[in-house]
């Protein structure tokens, strides 16, 4: 049991960090700093930081919907799978930015 709500913290954590990560770079240099299209287009519609929002408290519903059935394995492995994927290259990106 503790486990599993580790891991949903951490996909809770994982995920705010993308929004954070993705708001900074949208913020400083446009929209074209996110690789989402139809993310991209909630921005242009909504503004980014309210499209980003909107995102991410639906993934986090979303995660916590896989904590609440039980299939916490999943959720250790998309939260495992969203750090290298999402957060990696935000991090890549920070680390070289001038």
């Amino acid at each position: 049991m503790r486990f599993s709500r580790l891991v949903l913290l951490m996909f809770l954590v994982v995920q705010a960090f993308d929004g954070v990560f993705t708001y900074v770079a949208v913020d400083a240099v446009g929209t074209h700093a996110e690789s989402n299209h139809i993310l991209v287009f909630w921005m242009t519609l909504l503004g980014p930081g309210l499209a980003l929002f909107i995102a991410k408290a639906v993934a986090m519903a979303a995660g916590a919907f896989v904590y609440h059935r039980g299939l916490h394995t999943l959720l250790a492995v998309l939260t495992l799978l969203y750090a290298v994927v999402a957060i990696g290259p935000w991090l890549y990106v920070y680390t070289s930015w001038p």
